[in-house]
């Protein structure tokens, strides 16, 4: 009867610890299917626009609690950013460029079903406002380099163009701005099969107006074209084709290369100042004779 006692006691207590283990079990076997506490992901800063080109300030990393979606970019941990100072960046740098599909909420996560990137099927599609086209031109690396520029940039298209040995001297090359205020939607990266000496290196893509369009493609068959970053607040805010008229720069004059280097007008040979001596004038004043008197 004793050891009865005694075997029921040790049943039950065996019982007991394993529904202890279970228990403290059960837990760990929930945690382990979401990710570690302390994972960030990106989020955006502010209210974003459907279609709007992500950029740096648009962005920043921030914890987040429970699973991840497929396709999230998390930032590396402390580790790979302690072997690798850029690893961070590169994280970002890989949404940089692309467009929001659908708005987005201050603090809410960035997925890769709510963006679309440049090469995407459908990225020009989303990208575009009502009304605009998408069209890409060379840019000279010489000029203003498009390593300052980021889609999402507004710039001016400015065209160069050089004349023949004929012109004038302080007229043989003239710059002007012929579209302002474009927004840029992809930078295509250099071509190497196109040579160091090559100087159309990148290709820029830009957002205009039919008209724009126009004038963009006849500045491209007159020089070169290149292009210069605007401000993104003050007076250079953004202009509409009822303000700009018809794809023209207000207010901007050429520039010569006269304008640029006043050696070149000392370059020039002194103009040669011509006068023309004008033939004797026959002036009669009444019986008098006439007398030949010699004009000024």
């Amino acid at each position: 009867m004793r050891a009865k006692t005694i075997l029921t006691m040790l049943f039950l207590a065996s019982v007991v610890v394993a529904l202890i283990v279970f228990l403290r079990a059960l837990p760990q076997k929930v945690d382990a299917a979401a990710e570690p506490p302390g994972v960030e992901v990106l989020v955006a800063t502010a209210p974003l626009g459907a279609g709007t080109l992500l950029r740096a300030h648009d962005i920043v990393w921030q914890a987040v609690a429970g699973p991840l979606e497929k396709g999230e970019t998390m930032r590396p941990d402390a580790a790979a950013r302690e072997l690798r100072p850029d690893a961070d960046e590169e994280a970002r740098a890989t949404v940089y460029g692309a467009a929001l599909r659908s708005a987005m909420a201050a603090g809410e996560p960035l997925r890769r079903k709510t963006i679309v990137k440049p090469g995407d099927r459908d990225f020009l599609q989303i990208v575009l406002s009502p009304g605009a086209r998408a069209i890409a031109i060379p840019v000279t690396t010489g000029g203003a380099s498009t390593g300052l520029l980021y889609p999402g940039d507004r710039v001016d298209v400015i065209l160069t163009q050089k004349f023949n040995d004929t012109a004038q001297l302080t007229r043989r090359s003239v710059s002007e701005t012929v579209v302002e205020n474009l927004r840029v939607l992809v930078i295509d990266a250099l071509d190497a099969k196109m040579g160091a000496g090559n100087s159309f290196g990148r290709t820029v893509t830009l957002e205009v107006m039919p008209d724009q369009a126009e004038k963009i493609n006849v500045a491209a068959e007159l020089g070169k074209l290149s292009l210069t970053l605007r401000s993104v607040s003050g007076a250079d805010g953004v202009a509409t084709a009822s303000t700009t008229g018809p794809g023209k720069a207000t207010g901007i004059k050429p520039t010569w290369a006269g304008d640029v280097s006043p050696a070149l007008g000392g370059a020039m040979p002194p103009e040669r100042v011509l006068t023309a001596e004008r033939p004797p004038v026959d002036v009669i004043r009444g019986s008098r004779s006439a007398e030949s008197v010699k004009t000024q």
